[in-house]
């Protein structure tokens, strides 16, 4: 019997009654701070950074997030497309979502959408002349440019398919003087992903087709003939094209143990850069080399290979980092790299590895690293950012599933929080990605209870070193600190849980909760429902000595339900513990105006500063 299913309904009187005193109540706790505070989260949060960039004949086009506004502009150069003038022709809120520019640098092609729907808009620009040669809506995908027109992807999210097929679908289709046709993923059942990318030396297109996340097939043929594509590899775990050199297709496979390995496909397959001890992320080719991405304990090093697969080089970064390709010519590659204080880095790679402009925090930080043992002995790595005094509190960020990593980013309400004698940790649980496959697995379904183990071990650690502590997470990382919350409170000195997942009886049921069965389980399987009433959150508060607890949400949040939030603070309020709400009134899972972000931020910030002095 589910005393609290109303919360269920947003539109119920007591939901939104609930929702304006909690949100009342909370405003008080936090007093004036949370004001004192923003200006300072509103600077660092306001750092111009860079998103993505796309080399072309006539330089780099690249895209940035500043204060109010999304950039697309020439590196160093122009601004050809603005977020605010956009917002002023369609009178409403506008998100760019992404872009990509021909290699010769004649064409743009960018998309946004509107008021923060997933759904929007995709225009086709001249580069020399600025005028607009096609519009699409709703938005399509991968535009892929060609001597004469163009490829591109449009998802049916309703309905279906020219040829019948229901939604969710792709198809690909081709676009010239001579019109539009569909040239590609006819046949293809619903479900079904396709991606399209062209080798460096633009002669050869790569098709990949994934069902789910866990199986992949490669196509390939001349980037002109899409009825000579043909299928080339498949397998039944994440496969993906890299490029085309001297005849022989290189492809990045989980297959093995799922850490990642490198072959070529031509007459024969070989295996060019073998599995080793750690995940190989990404591989890119340059000229007559190969460059590599590989996690190493949750941050990235680069490694250098010869096209046959000796290794040549290793390049490490001055603090652990993310480093992510952006794009090739064949000949360099962009790279974007960001750690806990730097905004970002872009670098060129032709050989030699080159900076070409960052953005970095000033001040005396430090980045340690250690491991904490869970309860089966399994070592669980973490980071620690410091600053130039430690007082002894920790605010450590979790997430541990879904096959996502925890590597360093720049989270702008940390650094004042650092400034203030804090110390910020992220830990690497089982359920993410850090290991390989292994490690995913070892987190999901049944298994979900080591990952809570997994961070207890490294919250106990930080008591045990004399620490306060604030668990923070969100989305799943919400569960995970829900949990965490129910199971071992003493763990803890303040909790913060976002957007969470914690009614694991009825997840499925709300919203797109369904496509979380993989991963979770199925609560109408007894089986699983007996593994997931273990640990569900919902289900497991008892009276017990809880630390002070936010769980903040957004009303208009279409991925994760509210009420799951909801919910778990009813609960937690009947056995009498410190526990606050913040709805969010004018946001999604994904989107908000950036000052409404900025402002949550800020109410975090001063929640552990409040919880933890």
């Amino acid at each position: 019997m589910d005393e609290y299913i109303w919360a269920e309904n947003l539109r119920d009187e007591r939901v939104l009654k609930l929702v304006e005193e909690e949100n009342k109540r909370f405003r008080e706790f936090i007093g004036k701070l949370s004001d004192e505070l923003f200006p300072e989260v509103w600077e660092y949060y306001s750092i111009p950074t860079l998103v993505s960039a796309k080399l072309t004949g006539k330089g780099v086009v690249a895209m940035y997030r500043e204060r109010d506004r999304q950039i697309i502009r020439w590196l160093g150069g122009e601004v050809i497309v603005d977020s605010k003038e956009l917002e002023k022709e369609l009178n409403d809120e506008v998100l760019l979502q992404g872009f990509t520019a021909d290699g010769k640098g004649r064409f743009l092609a960018y998309s946004f959408s509107i008021g923060g729907a997933d759904e929007g808009i995709t225009r086709i620009i001249d580069l020399e002349t600025g005028e607009l040669i096609e519009e699409f809506r709703p938005s399509v995908w991968n535009v892929t440019f060609l001597e004469d027109g163009y490829y591109f992807a449009r998802f049916y999210r309703s309905g279906e398919t020219p040829n019948g097929v229901k939604a969710p679908a792709v198809r690909l289709f081709r676009k010239d003087k001579s019109g539009e046709k569909l040239v590609f993923g006819e046949g293809l059942g619903s479900g079904y992903f396709i991606s399209l990318r062209k080798s460096s030396d633009k002669r050869t297109a790569m098709v990949t087709v994934t069902f789910g996340w866990n199986s992949a097939e490669i196509y390939a043929g001349p980037i002109d003939e899409p009825e000579k594509w043909e299928k080339v590899y498949s397998a039944d775990v994440p496969v993906e094209p890299v490029d085309v050199r001297d005849g022989k297709l290189y492809l990045l496979t989980r297959e093995g143990k799922g850490l990642g390995k490198l072959i070529a496909v031509g007459e024969k397959v070989e295996e060019v850069i073998p599995e080793g001890e750690f995940p190989l992320e990404w591989a890119v080719l340059v000229g007559d080399k190969i460059l590599a991405g590989r996690l190493v304990h949750a941050s990235h090093r680069l490694e250098v290979y010869s096209l046959d697969g000796e290794k040549l080089n290793e390049i490490t970064f001055d603090l652990p980092g993310s480093v992510y390709p952006l794009d090739t010519d064949g000949k360099r590659v962009l790279l974007r790299y960001e750690s806990f204080t730097i905004p970002y880095r872009l670098y060129e790679f032709d050989g030699e590895l080159k900076l070409i402009e960052g953005q970095e925090i000033e001040g005396n930080f430090r980045v340690e690293e250690d491991f904490a043992v869970s309860k089966d002995g399994t070592r669980v790595h973490y980071f620690l950012v410091k600053g130039e005094r430690d007082e002894k509190k920790a605010w450590v960020f979790g997430y541990g599933g879904f096959n996502i990593s925890l590597t360093p980013r720049f989270f702008p309400q940390v650094i004042p929080f650092i400034k203030r004698g804090g110390t910020f940790g992220m830990a690497n649980l089982r359920g993410g990605s850090e290991y390989g496959e292994k490690w995913h697995r070892a987190g999901m379904r049944e298994n979900k209870q080591n990952v809570f183990d997994d961070f207890i071990a490294v919250l106990e650690k930080l008591k045990g070193q004399g620490y306060r502590v604030s668990a923070w997470g969100r989305s799943n990382g919400g569960l995970l600190v829900s949990a965490t919350l129910v199971q071992r409170p003493d763990v803890m000195d303040s909790a913060l849980i976002g957007y969470p997942v914690i009614d694991m009886m009825r997840f499925h049921k709300l919203y797109i909760g369904s496509v979380w069965v993989p991963e979770y389980g199925n609560p109408d399987d007894p089986r699983d429902r007996e593994f997931l009433l273990k640990y569900s959150p919902y289900h497991n508060v008892r009276p017990a000595e809880y630390p002070p607890t936010l769980i903040y949400t957004g009303l208009h949040d279409d991925r994760v339900h509210p009420a799951h939030a909801i919910k778990f603070f009813l609960k937690l309020k009947e056995v009498g513990a410190p526990v606050y709400l913040r709805v969010e009134t004018k946001s999604g899972h994904m989107g908000a105006s950036p000052e409404t972000r900025a402002r949550e931020l800020t109410d975090l910030l001063a929640f552990v500063l409040k919880t933890l002095s």
